[in-house]
């Protein structure tokens, strides 16, 4: 059964340095759904210290539960946040949710 449309749970603001968490659910999908998250539209890796790209954001992604905890938020965690469920059947993305830093 393909994913329905998660629910997506987004700060709008954080203070600097404060740790923030960021949810995505949905419960119709079976098997049970993955969950990855993005930011403007850029995937953002489950594995910190594989990424690609060297940043200095700590984070913690659970594909499993769909949580997105930043330990210390910084100016560069701003952006518009979005979540994707997928699982064989298919794949449904929430809609993109401003977080200011």
């Amino acid at each position: 059964v393909k994913p329905m449309t998660p629910r997506c749970s987004v700060p709008k603001a954080v203070p600097v340095g404060k740790s923030a968490s960021l949810h995505c659910h949905e419960n119709e999908g079976f098997p049970k759904s993955t969950y990855s998250w993005y930011r403007n539209s850029e995937p953002l890796s489950p594995d910190t210290k594989s990424s690609s790209k060297p940043h200095n954001s700590s984070y913690t992604l659970n594909p499993a539960t769909g949580t997105l905890v930043f330990h210390a938020v910084h100016k560069g965690d701003t952006g518009r946040y979005s979540c994707i469920a997928t699982n064989d059947a298919g794949f449904a993305k929430c809609e993109e949710q401003e977080m200011e830093v």
